[in-house]
């Protein structure tokens, strides 16, 4: 048992309370950020002249080596090691001699984990960015292509006015644009260096810590030491985000499956993200979108398992904090796969266009426009209302719809009918007199497309704010 503390100690640790306290089994992933971590601390070390030069080179030589060596499969981290702290820097010492144990000068584990994670943290931020911007592109293309698409709008899951797919597909273009700006959010507030904070209160060691932060392409230090080696706010605010971009995927999936069913039968999804039945050889079952629903829950957790982990730990750094990293890890995994899996579905999806619209024109869709219809002819709306309820009620026992009905039936029940009514409700004038920002009508739905293109082609978030941090 590989550990970095046992001046203290003259018992063994037992081996069960060793490897219930050992992290390495998971938090090995951050050996290029321990590394990384590492040789800016060394940097900072040489600098201030608490290290030569020739010890600088000769730990900055070795770190490399052990990076390249695990990249390339030749070293193994294994469970011998109590910590990735503590693989790096054996494995160092081992290499290099004596020089290996000066790393650490300067340095707890407590400020090393808390620079790990949060390095580890920010790329993940910019990767799911970069996963947004894209389902993003594929929405907006969809929106494109689809302005005269005409569908039924819902509320309470019933029919309710006509729209366009495009105007449908807007309102999940803005919900992960929002999403952008959480990741954007969450980035600019953890973006400060805890490296120097030591174990709770700094050190004696004439330390830059603006330095470091510089290196490490940090918009500075933490500036409360106890914070720095405690704050998890920053991961919480992450597992937040991602939680709320998979309940914008959950009910974009909840949606699709409806869509997909045979009472619906308004797209078809790609075989490639379609299951068959075992034993009911007609199933096309749409899995991919179940299993995004359903892995929600298991983003969810993550979030409510770090909350429930931090609400009760005094300043500073407890062990507790450990649980930090394993669900939060599986949380980051699962939400950028579901992001991915979902903008493949949503890219070959078709759409049933034909059905779509008869959908809308059997549903009454119309009916808020019959009533318009007739307080342009200066009936007050709330006769209006009333009376265009009596016209469905009608339509129903007849089993047709609003248009379908002969004038002389229309005047059965208002004599302010006439025969511009049936313009006045067809699909595309009750879509294309909704012109007001924000509403399906073509000349708006333009405008709204094209400040959203704008928006994709700038320089984004993962472009610039990040500076090439995902390298």
């Amino acid at each position: 048992m590989a550990q970095l503390w046992g001046g203290r100690f003259v018992g063994e640790t037992d081996k069960m309370a060793y490897e219930f306290n050992a992290s390495i089994g998971f938090d090995k992933r951050l050996f290029e950020e321990d590394i990384e971590g590492s040789a800016a601390h060394v940097a900072m070390l040489a600098k201030q002249g608490i290290l030569t030069g020739e010890e600088r080179d000769a730990i900055l030589r070795g770190l490399g080596e052990i990076r390249d060596e695990v990249r390339a499969g030749l070293l193994e981290i294994d469970d011998t090691c109590e910590d990735i702290h503590s693989f790096v820097e054996m494995q160092l010492i081992g290499r290099i001699g004596d020089t290996g144990k000066k790393l650490h000068t300067g340095r707890s584990r407590n400020d090393q984990v808390a620079l790990d994670m949060r390095l580890y943290t920010r790329k993940r931020v910019v990767g799911t960015d970069g996963l947004l911007k894209e389902l993003l592109s594929v929405i907006l293309k969809t929106m494109e292509e689809n302005l005269e698409t005409y569908m039924p709008g819902f509320t309470h899951l019933q029919k309710a006015q006509p729209t366009t797919l495009a105007h449908h597909y807007g309102a999940y273009f803005e919900m992960f644009k929002r999403d952008r700006q959480r990741m954007a959010d969450t980035f600019r507030r953890m973006n400060y260096c805890p490296l120097g904070a030591g174990a709770l209160a700094g050190t004696t060691y004439p330390l830059d810590r603006e330095h470091t932060a510089s290196l490490l392409a940090f918009a500075g230090p933490t500036l409360n030491s106890m914070d720095s080696v405690s704050d998890r706010d920053y991961l919480i605010e992450f597992l937040a985000a991602l939680s709320t971009v998979m309940m914008h995927l959950s009910r974009f999936c909840e949606e699709i499956i409806i869509w997909n069913s045979n009472e619906y039968q308004f797209v078809e999804i790609d075989d490639a993200y379609s299951t068959g039945s075992s034993i009911m050889p007609q199933k096309k079952n749409p899995d991919i979108a179940e299993l995004v629903r359903g892995k929600t829950g298991r983003v969810y957790g993550a979030l409510m398992a770090l909350l429930t982990t931090m609400k009760g730990i005094p300043l500073a750094y407890n062990k507790d904090m450990q649980e930090d990293k394993e669900l939060a890890f599986d949380a980051m995994d699962t939400a950028d796969n579901c992001l991915a899996l979902f903008t493949g579905m949503l890219r070959t999806m078709k759409f049933r266009k034909e059905r779509m619209a008869a959908s809308a024109m059997n549903g009454f869709t119309n009916a808020t426009d019959a009533a318009d219809y007739l307080v342009g002819k200066g009936v007050p709306f709330r006769d209006a209302h009333g009376i265009v309820g009596r016209l469905v009620l009608y339509c129903v026992e007849k089993n047709t719809s609003i248009e379908k009905l002969s004038l002389e039936e229309l005047q059965t029940v208002s004599e302010h009918f006439g025969q511009d009514l049936y313009e006045a409700v067809s699909l595309k004038t009750c879509v294309e007199k909704r012109l007001t920002l924000g509403a399906p009508g073509p000349d708006a739905m333009k405008t709204v497309m094209a400040a959203h293109r704008a928006y994709l082609e700038e320089e984004g978030f993962a472009g610039d704010t990040a500076d090439g941090q995902t390298e």
